[in-house]
Parts: C-alpha cells; sequence; structure tokens
C-alpha cells in the first residue's frame, strides 16, 4: 500500500460545509482509505481532463460527488482543494492553478484568466498601469503568481484591482491594497518579515511550512486530528491565522517559549471575558481549556484578595458618603472646583499608585491644566488622605487600591520562595491581556507582578481609539512592561467595510491618541479589504418617527433573511436602550437583550445593546438608534471649561461611538430624533 501525506485548503473545508450530510460521511470515508493507499481502486483516481494545472486530480466521494486533490509530480504530498458535485467540481479544477511562488514560497491557489476571455484594453505608452512602476520580480514578491504578472500590469484603478481580486492569491491582493493605497513596496516587504531565501517551486512540502501557506492550508498529522476538524462546530476548523497574526502570536521573544504552562487571558470587562471564554470554547479542546483561565482582572483580584483573608466591599465608583467626608477637608480660598478634586483623585493619586504625601509633592501631573505649587499641594492632599481613612472604616476598596494590594501581595510571595508566586491564582506562565487600552497603571504594574519577567511572558492587544473605560494615557514602559522594538500594527481590516472604517475615523481626526508607551497613534495607514454600502444618517422629528423608521427597516431586513440576528441596535444608554426595547416589541419584533451573557448565535431576535457592550462583538448591520444632542456625548460625562479634562472627556465619547460604528460588518446606520450628536456634523 502506497501511505500519503495529505493536507487541505480552507477553501475545501468551506466546501466541505456545503456538501449533504451523506456526502460528509462519505468524505470521511474517502480520506481515510486514500491515506491507507492512494492507489486504491476504489478511489477511482484520474487526471481532469482540460485541467489548466497539470497536477490537478479528482477522487470519487460517491457516485455523484468528486473531490479535486493536487498531486505534485515530485514528493508524497496530495492537497485536497476542492468537492462538489461531479461536473461542478471538474469545472472548479479547469479555472484554477496551484503553485508554489518563486519568490515567497507560498503555495498559492489561484484562477489565471481564461485563454478565452478577451484581455483588458492595454493601457496607452503615456499611462501606465497603476502597478506599471514594479517590476516582475517585485510583483512576484508581492505574492503574484507568474501567470498573473502581465494582468496584473494591465490594472489601471482600484475599480480594475477588485475585478481581479476574487481570482488572485489573498496574499497577492492584500499587498497589491496596500500599495494602491499608498504604501511602498520596500515597507510592504518589510512588513511581511518574510525572509528572503532560495525557493524550490517544485518543493511542495517546504512550502506547506511557511506562513503565508499555512493561513490557507492544513497538514493533516492523524486520524484523530482529522475527526476532529470535520467533527466539531465551523468556527473549530476555520481558524487559519492570517501570517501577519501568526507571526505576531508564534514569535519567541528572547528565547523559548514555556511549555505546559497555565495562561491567563484577562481584560478590562466581565462581559468581554465572557465573550472571550465563549470563542475560545469553539476552537479550543477540554484540555487546552483546562490551561487556559478567562477571567476579567477586578475579579481575579478580588478572588485572589479574599482568598489571602482580605475582607473589603469593591467599589468600581466613588464612594459617596466617604466622598463627602473627604470633601469637608477641602481647603479655601485655592479656587479649586469640586471637579477637581475628582479628576485629581482619578488621573493623579490613583493613576500613579500614590499613597502618601511625600510622594504626592513629587508626582507629575502632565496634562492636569493646573499648575499646584509645593505648599497647594500639601492642602490638597488632605482631602484625599481623609478619603483613603474614610475607605478603610467602610472596609471599602478601589479597584486601583485592589491592584496595588494584590501586586504587593504578590511580590511579597515572590520574595519568601525566591521564585514565582505560590499563591494558587499567581502560578501562570503566561499572560495575555486583550483591550489593553482600558487598563489603568496599577492594573498593568499588577500584570507584571503575575508572572516573572521571562520570554514570551506578556501578550497584549490593544487599540487607544477605542479607550472607553480609562482616561489616563498609559506608558506601559513605567510599568515594568518593555514593549521597545517588539510592538507591532495590524493594518489590514477584515471585519469592517472601508467606507465605515472612514467614517469612524473621522470621529476621532485631530484628536491625540497614544499608543500606550508614551507615543501618539493614528489610523494613517490602515485600511479595510471589504467594500459597502456608505454609512447613513437619519435625523427625525420625533422618537415616533425614528420608531416607525427603525421597525420597517427590521421587517425589510427580516423579508430578505430568516432571522433578524445579524442586527445589532445600540444606544449610548441602558434608559434609552429600554426605552426602543419597548417600541420594538409593541411592534411584534423579537428581541435578544444583550447584557451579562454572551449572545445566543441560535436566537433569531434583533440583538439589543448599549455601546459598552457591544465592544468586542461584531454583526452585519449596525443600528446606532437616538444618537441625539445630550445624548452623544452624554451630558453628564462632560465638565464644564475648555481644559484638558473636558478633552479627554469628549475623546472618550467620541471613541464610544468609534467604538460601536466599527461594531458593523456590512451597513451602518445612525439615527437620531430632535436635535442631532454634534459629532454627526
Amino acid at each position: 500500500m502506497n501511505r500519503s501525506r495529505m493536507a487541505m485548503s480552507a477553501d475545501f473545508l468551506t466546501a466541505f460545509a456545503k456538501l449533504p450530510p451523506q456526502q460528509q460521511r462519505q468524505v470521511r470515508t474517502m480520506i481515510g482509505r486514500f491515506e491507507r493507499d492512494s492507489r486504491s481502486s476504489g478511489l477511482n483516481y484520474e487526471k481532469i481532463a482540460g485541467a489548466m494545472d497539470p497536477n490537478m486530480r479528482s477522487i470519487r466521494i460517491d457516485r455523484s460527488y468528486r473531490a479535486i486533490v493536487l498531486k505534485p509530480s515530485e514528493g508524497d504530498i496530495h492537497v485536497l482543494l476542492w468537492a462538489d458535485k461531479h461536473d461542478d467540481a471538474c469545472q472548479w479544477a479547469t479555472r484554477h492553478s496551484c503553485t508554489v511562488n518563486p519568490e515567497t514560497g507560498a503555495l498559492q491557489v489561484y484562477q489565471p484568466r481564461q485563454v478565452a476571455e478577451p484581455a483588458a484594453d492595454p493601457s496607452p505608452a503615456d499611462e501606465p498601469g497603476v502597478f506599471g512602476q514594479l517590476r516582475e520580480g517585485e510583483l512576484l514578491r508581492l505574492g503574484v503568481p507568474a501567470e498573473m504578472v502581465s494582468e496584473v500590469l494591465g490594472i489601471r484603478d482600484e475599480a480594475g484591482l477588485e475585478e481581479v481580486a476574487p481570482r488572485l492569491p489573498v496574499e497577492a491582493y492584500e499587498a497589491l491594497f496596500l500599495y494602491l493605497a499608498g504604501e511602498s513596496y520596500e515597507q510592504i516587504i518589510l512588513e511581511r518579515e518574510t525572509p528572503l531565501e532560495s525557493v524550490d517551486p517544485t518543493d511542495f512540502a517546504a512550502a506547506l511550512d511557511r506562513d503565508d501557506t499555512r493561513s490557507r492550508f492544513v497538514v493533516i498529522e492523524n486520524d484523530r486530528e482529522l475527526e476532529e476538524m470535520f467533527s466539531a462546530p465551523l468556527e473549530r476548523w476555520r481558524v487559519f491565522l492570517h501570517p501577519s497574526q501568526r507571526r505576531l502570536v508564534e514569535r519567541h521573544w528572547n528565547g523559548p517559549v514555556r511549555e505546559g504552562g497555565r495562561i491567563l487571558f484577562t481584560t478590562f470587562t466581565r462581559n468581554l471575558a465572557a465573550d472571550i471564554e465563549h470563542n475560545l470554547r469553539a476552537i479550543c479542546t477540554p484540555e487546552e481549556m483546562g490551561r487556559i483561565e478567562v477571567v476579567n482582572l477586578d475579579r481575579w483580584v478580588q478572588r485572589l484578595l479574599r482568598g489571602k483573608g482580605y475582607r473589603f466591599r469593591l467599589s468600581f465608583e466613588r464612594h459617596a458618603d466617604a466622598w463627602q467626608e473627604a470633601m469637608a477637608k477641602k481647603p479655601l480660598g485655592l479656587g479649586l472646583p469640586d471637579r477637581f478634586f475628582s479628576d485629581e483623585w482619578e488621573q493623579v493619586i490613583q493613576a500613579n499608585g500614590v499613597e502618601s504625601r511625600e510622594e504626592y509633592l513629587r508626582v507629575a501631573r502632565t496634562g492636569r491644566g493646573v499648575r499646584l505649587k509645593r505648599a497647594t499641594r500639601a492642602k490638597v492632599w488632605r482631602v484625599f488622605e481623609e478619603y483613603r481613612a474614610q475607605l478603610a472604616e467602610r472596609g471599602v476598596m478601589e479597584a486601583a487600591d485592589c491592584y496595588r494590594a494584590a501586586a504587593a501581595l504578590l511580590e511579597r510571595e515572590r520574595s519568601d520562595t525566591g521564585t514565582k508566586p505560590v499563591s494558587r491564582s499567581g502560578n501562570f506562565a503566561s499572560v495575555i491581556v486583550d483591550e489593553a487600552q482600558d487598563m489603568v497603571a496599577p492594573a498593568w504594574r499588577l500584570i507584571r507582578g503575575i508572572v516573572p519577567v521571562g520570554p514570551n511572558d506578556i501578550f497584549v492587544v490593544g487599540d487607544a481609539h477605542q479607550r472607553i473605560y480609562s482616561r489616563n494615557r498609559i506608558v506601559l514602559g513605567r510599568c515594568g512592561i518593555d514593549i521597545r522594538g517588539r510592538a507591532r500594527k495590524l493594518r489590514l481590516n477584515y471585519r469592517t467595510t472601508e467606507e465605515t472604517r472612514r467614517w469612524a475615523s473621522g470621529l476621532l481626526d485631530h484628536r491625540s491618541i497614544d499608543d500606550l508607551d508614551g507615543g501618539s497613534d493614528d489610523n494613517r495607514g490602515v485600511h479595510s479589504v471589504a467594500h459597502g454600502p456608505e454609512p447613513r444618517a437619519r435625523n427625525f422629528r420625533t422618537r415616533d418617527e425614528q420608531s416607525a423608521w427603525l421597525v420597517r427597516y427590521l421587517e425589510d431586513v427580516l423579508s430578505q433573511e430568516d432571522s433578524l440576528r445579524g442586527v445589532c441596535v445600540v444606544t449610548r444608554t441602558r434608559y434609552e436602550r429600554d426605552a426602543v426595547g419597548d417600541e420594538l416589541m409593541e411592534a411584534g419584533l423579537l428581541l435578544e437583550l444583550l447584557e451579562t451573557e454572551s449572545p445566543d448565535d441560535a436566537a433569531g431576535g434583533v440583538r439589543l445593546a448599549t455601546m459598552h457592550r457591544v465592544k468586542g462583538l461584531e454583526f452585519d448591520r449596525i443600528v446606532i438608534a437616538s444618537a441625539n444632542e445630550n445624548l452623544v456625548p452624554l451630558a453628564a460625562t462632560i465638565p464644564d471649561g475648555d481644559g484638558p479634562a473636558r478633552t479627554a472627556a469628549e475623546t472618550a465619547e467620541r471613541a464610544l461611538l468609534y467604538v460601536a460604528a466599527t461594531r458593523a460588518k456590512k451597513e451602518l446606520t445612525v439615527l437620531s430624533f430632535g436635535s442631532p450628536s454634534p459629532y454627526l456634523n
């Protein structure tokens, strides 16, 4: 018997999902038989008449269905590419080729222009195509197959690229897209981090090990893995990481990764942690999940401290009674409004972990807008000292205080043992932090203390454009987390259309956005691959008019689709969310309220949520309702005056609208009644 090493493409898995259940079972049987003996007569393994690629073969699934497989002339590799009804599968094979790019070394499936198809009109001599400045070798290096170089050189504009895109390998389209958007060839190649090496275009086995290939192909290592791919939900076996993502998650920094250790996957909110765990369970085995703890940081800290005998109530907001007692100590004659003390506590005292009068006299107050002399600081400190005393008397701790207490506890354990902490909550090999922009400095100092400094210890994902909980700029280096030379920015957006991305980015234009490590960030160079309709903004005279339009819109969607699960109606506040929900229920529409639990993917009702709740989620259609003046931005969050505090608050409100808008994968609609939000101008 002739055993064969087998791989499959992401396209094959897509085709498999569309097969009837009977044929899906036959595919399992066929693959097992093929792996045992690739020359078995029952497979009806044969060449395909008229195929452009001489390596294409077909295999019988049953009397009516065939699988298309690539069999290179050398080696023992077979690659499953497609599955369909007999004639349709063979036609697919006659239109596609699968080769190794001679420059990148990636295995590529593409669709060259058919000989019978008319070529595009050549560009006039004085009007070269948009890629005319690139040489053939450079186009190959960008991922363009050799068979398609001349066709790419004839592309005149973005519309021409979009027309060719479905037939190009994904990485080629991405590179050409970025080049057309203004990126230089050198920058695109640099960011790909593809090593220069000699490529053997006949070595398909080597090609399967390269990052660009692994984003679309998977080698089947054993029967158990194959069965898991076919038996698990769709999300489980369609995890093909983009090369830029794979390089980030698989890269080893300063040494080998720790083996067998537990991973803490943490984020800012409890809802988002629940969503992350829900998604991880769809792609991880029970054994893998057993090594991963997913929990928001506040909950983790509470569990750690209470397990060590701390008795306290955690307060996520200013404790009103304690603060009132503290403000009674406010020094007179300084001309400082009450709001100053509240902001000073949050943005200076808690953000910097200030615990004593001496520390407060020395701490930097950058961005506060009000200068304080040393003597004035000493007087102001009385308020904060009293507030701490009042909290202690009531057995209350704010989150930042909990972070500091937990960090100190872990440091003591490390000092006592000489190694890593011995507490149950501290024995992690690595920490993954999602939505990093919302973490405050004390939280980062705690995260630094959870795992010792070492290779692959902390993985941080964040976007300061989406900072909606914290208004403080973060410098990770000052928290003991050195990311110099290791930060990477993903610039191709696959979730949101370019039209929606541009609309949302406009909300934060000319706003100062930090890069989480002392520098600035912007969305220049970021592009969405998908296109769709321009976002629309509708203003109505009354709430009733908004409600009537929204009901008609949802009924129209329901007439085209089997449910409303792909639509989420979003509002700024819970009160407004509930009011809109009542209006939709009165119209007889089915609702799925998003609160603490992860969305029920099977429920058919329209989703209803606040802007904060949709963070981390995505939907085909987003409708932002009641984007009215005084609601967006929420008037209560904006301080008086024109100082830094007001600027920070307005930026946070704009970021919140940005987050809500970018949850839309295909279509964004923004509704208002009465006076619309000033952000919509």
